[in-house]
């Protein structure tokens, strides 16, 4: 592994984590390099992709791509797959780049946007621009679940959460180093990019559709993924656990006021087993539901003390 010269000033790192996506990384390089890197010659960039524990060819041309672009490419591997979410924070944690754009490997994001974004943040100073996404070329069912993700994310942790949600845009160097000081075992990215405070600009675009390859982006990493976010940014849950229990406790004390005037006038409407059961059943449902979300709590609580690292990296390929 060679040392990179440390007197070349990176005006833009480009960090693009890469899972089981070997067929997308030479066209992804080859659209970035064509429409953005000699589109701007007067900025020096650096392009880090980062294997995130891939189990198909993926290094190996990530390797062959890095040779024919020694200059220009780094390439990060991971141990075992971490996550999205903490190969970004990787490729953040080695960026040289006075600004980071992070981009998918699947060419659903128009590269060509890197441009304009480049444009706001050296033109307008936005520490921040997010590319975000007003439409999908993608399945129904895809398309539904993004829009109900992002809603609740909107209603419980993040009022200016974009209705499409966003994974593609731009950040300055001072607010990487902010993500970087507070990262979470658990982290939801696109809440820690809002949580800043931060100037946005956002630019509507049209999400293409996948030409090559399949996601790995499964169902249940985005209930993980959405739990994280309700979890990590809002007590709402917790609240409503505490008004559920009022409200039971105030029908069940009502309900015995009812139980015992209808046993002092003999008028008693159930009797036996049956009732019993029903009340037992509802209320142990409702205490298991409430325990579950105080253990989801009390786990993450638990993962933050342990303070383990959010990834492991075992080469550097520069």
């Amino acid at each position: 592994m060679s040392m990179p010269d440390q007197n070349i000033e990176i005006d833009c790192s480009i960090v693009i984590p890469v899972f089981c996506n070997e067929l997308n990384i030479e066209p992804t390089f080859g659209k970035i390099n064509d429409v953005v890197i000699k589109k701007n010659p007067h900025l020096k960039f650096e392009v880090i992709f980062v294997d995130d524990g891939s189990y198909d060819n993926s290094l190996t041309k990530l390797l062959e791509l890095k040779q024919a672009n020694s200059s220009l490419v780094k390439v990060i591997k991971l141990t075992r797959n971490f996550g999205q979410v903490s190969a970004i924070y990787a490729g953040y944690s080695r960026a040289k780049g006075k600004c980071i754009v992070n981009i998918s490997a699947d060419l659903q994001d128009s590269p060509e946007l890197i441009n304009e974004m480049l444009k706001y943040h050296y033109e307008e100073h936005f520490p921040i621009v997010i590319c975000t996404r007003s439409d999908r070329e993608e399945s129904f069912a895809r398309r539904t679940t993004s829009k109900l993700f992002y809603s609740v994310m909107r209603k419980l942790s993040f009022s200016n959460m974009p209705s499409g949600g966003f994974d593609f845009l731009l950040i300055e160097n001072k607010v990487k180093s902010l993500l970087l000081s507070n990262m979470e075992a658990n982290a939801f990215w696109q809440g820690q990019i809002l949580w800043t405070g931060y100037a946005v600009k956002f630019i509507p675009y049209t999400r293409q559709k996948r030409e090559l390859g399949e996601s790995k982006w499964t169902f249940s990493k985005k209930m993980k993924y959405l739990i994280d976010g309700v979890l990590g940014y809002s007590f709402l849950p917790i609240r409503i656990m505490s008004i559920l229990g009022l409200l039971i406790s105030l029908s069940g004390f009502i309900y015995s006021i009812f139980i015992v005037i209808a046993k002092i006038t003999g008028n008693v409407p159930f009797q036996g087993w049956a009732p019993l059961m029903i009340i037992v059943l509802l209320l142990s449902g409702f205490q298991m539901l409430m325990l579950g979300i105080i253990g989801e709590y009390l786990w993450r609580t638990l993962d933050e003390v342990r303070r383990r690292q959010a990834y492991v990296i075992e080469n550097i390929y520069d």
